[in-house]
């Protein structure tokens, strides 16, 4: 990894998110990785910004928690990052996962959410 965060490539800020929220790491991950005037478009409404998407990472770990996310596909191209994802958490999960990011100078600084989470799991 790069010294200078700003200078990673997509790939590299996405492979780093990826791995950072798998370990339930965000705090750390959204320090890292997300620019500080991101914006998120998830089902509830736009997430403005870190506060933001802190407030999106407690909301998951309130659905999911300590859920281990699945990556079931992962594309770069250019700037452009997709994601498609599964969680199983003791009492409820998610199969149809998909996450869409624009990646810039270091950080993600757009990104769209989608999820829908099911009674079940079973963990």
């Amino acid at each position: 990894m790069p010294k200078d965060l700003r200078a990673r490539s997509p790939e590299e800020v996405f492979d780093d998110h990826l791995r950072l929220a798998a370990e339930h790491r965000f705090d750390e991950d959204i320090a890292r990785n997300v620019a500080p005037d991101c914006v998120i478009l998830e089902r509830r409404g736009i997430f403005h910004g870190r506060d933001g998407a802190l407030e999106l990472a407690r909301l998951l770990e309130e659905e999911l928690p300590a859920a281990p996310y699945v990556y079931t596909n992962r594309l770069v191209s250019g700037r452009i990052a997709f994601l498609e994802w599964t969680a199983e958490a003791a009492t409820a999960r998610v199969r149809d996962g998909a996450d869409s990011f624009v990646i810039e100078d270091g950080w993600i600084v757009a990104q769209t959410i989608h999820y829908t989470v099911e009674p079940g799991g079973g963990r």
